[in-house]
């Protein structure tokens, strides 16, 4: 079934008693060619594009919860590709361009909207940093413009530019940066997976891997045994957990990110703003919240919810930048497990173990990367090849010294 504006007249007139569930709830089958453990945002992507692009014939996605219960639902839900170096910008830019023909490719509603990113430069070095990172996002596709005071004043006039110890001198504008409706790109990949056949198991945790001779036969689940002739682990912050069942320890720690939301406003924040004297993002909903981050909890953690320290840190560094937020009531807040690599950085390989491949370390990155890791990772599993623009992502690139440390602040993910 496909949406189109003359079926939503036709439901509203009728009382809305003909839509159809968007995915059917699968039971698992004995053996399946394709099997993504994850139904997170990339595992599902993973589904639908292994089913689109390259033919996957029986494919499921086994989640342990339901679809978009996860991290994919626990977001600030921006997108961007203002990245700096050239194993991480073509991917991004790649996801970018994705993420803008997305909707109509799903023919769903995921309210991808290129409202543009801002990131504020605070000191004459990070205006040098800035100019350096937007050439280079301007020669791998992307889009960059280095502004002046003035020209950030003229469209964030209620920032606090004369702050004597972080004054504003300029920031870098990514124009096709912007925010998704984060559950519905879930729902949307899951809908498009179900109509090409991918079977969607919900409440199916993975217990176990069997593995025999160095190769990979099936999962051990909550509901049984299935076999599969490829396994694809996409599973965010439990990666390490995962992956011990192969008896491989991975260059991942998993901390816990925080996001928040205010009680509706009017309209005032029109794009999305990051401050580049602390680690504060923000963008306003549709709804007119404020949706609001900041650093990781520093300590590992498994929970998928925060503490107070990060609370404050986050909350200080959003009134020094925007005073104004200290009239705005906190509607919410939660937390997504991150799985946080060694220099920043995510992976997307083949395992040492036949049939074994892995997606993960996607640290802060995970949401915007979402079309473009689920492409690759199909890419990977039908070819067992990377795609041209995640050949970067290597799981022994630590091993070999080449590294992805994107902001330089040293090999420990709470430098991040």
């Amino acid at each position: 079934m496909r949406y189109s504006a003359f079926g939503l007249i036709k439901e509203a007139l009728s009382g809305h008693k003909g839509w159809r569930p968007q995915w059917r709830d699968a039971a698992p089958q004995a053996a399946y060619d394709y099997v993504i453990i994850g139904g997170g945002g990339h595992g599902l992507a993973t589904a639908y594009y292994l089913a689109k692009e390259f033919g996957g014939a029986r494919i499921a996605v086994l989640e342990k919860g339901w679809i978009g219960g996860g991290n994919v639902g626990r977001n600030t839900t921006i997108i961007r590709s203002n990245y700096l170096l050239d194993g991480n910008e073509p991917f991004y830019e790649f996801s970018l361009k994705l993420w803008e023909n997305l909707e109509q490719d799903l023919n769903y509603n995921a309210m991808v909207s290129q409202r543009g990113i801002l990131n504020l430069i605070h000191s004459d070095a990070q205006r040098d940093a800035a100019r350096r990172r937007g050439n280079a996002m301007i020669l791998n596709g992307s889009d960059a413009e280095l502004l002046d005071t003035d020209g950030v004043r003229a469209m964030y006039p209620f920032l606090n530019f004369d702050d004597a110890r972080f004054p504003i001198k300029g920031g870098l504008l990514h124009r096709r940066g912007g925010t998704v409706r984060h559950d519905a790109v879930a729902w949307g990949y899951a809908r498009g997976a179900d109509l090409r056949g991918v079977d969607i198991i919900q409440n199916c945790e993975v217990t176990g891997l069997r593995i025999e001779s160095g190769k990979v036969l099936g999962v051990e689940t909550s509901r049984g045994y299935i076999g599969a002739g490829k396994v694809g682990v996409s599973v965010a912050g439990n990666s390490s957990r995962l992956m011990a069942l192969a008896d491989m320890r991975l260059p991942i720690e998993s901390h816990v990110l925080q996001a928040f939301v205010s009680e509706g406003l009017k309209p005032f924040i029109p794009g999305v703003i990051t401050y580049g004297a602390g680690h504060f993002y923000c963008s306003q909903s549709d709804k007119g919240g404020l949706v609001f981050g900041g650093d990781i909890d520093m300590y590992n953690s498994y929970a998928q919810r925060g503490n107070l320290p990060v609370v404050e840190d986050v909350v200080e560094s959003g009134m020094s930048l925007i005073p104004a937020l200290g009239r705005a009531r906190l509607l919410r807040s939660w937390g997504g497990i991150m799985d946080m690599s060694m220099d920043g950085s995510p992976f997307i390989d083949k395992t040492h173990i036949e049939g074994l491949y892995f997606n993960g370390g996607w640290c802060y990155g995970g949401f915007k990367a979402t079309p473009a890791a689920g492409y690759c990772f199909a890419h990977l599993l039908k070819t067992d090849r990377p795609h041209e623009t995640a050949t970067a992502y290597r799981l022994d690139r630590f091993m070999s010294g080449h590294m992805i440390d994107e902001k330089g602040q040293g090999a420990q993910p709470n430098l991040h």
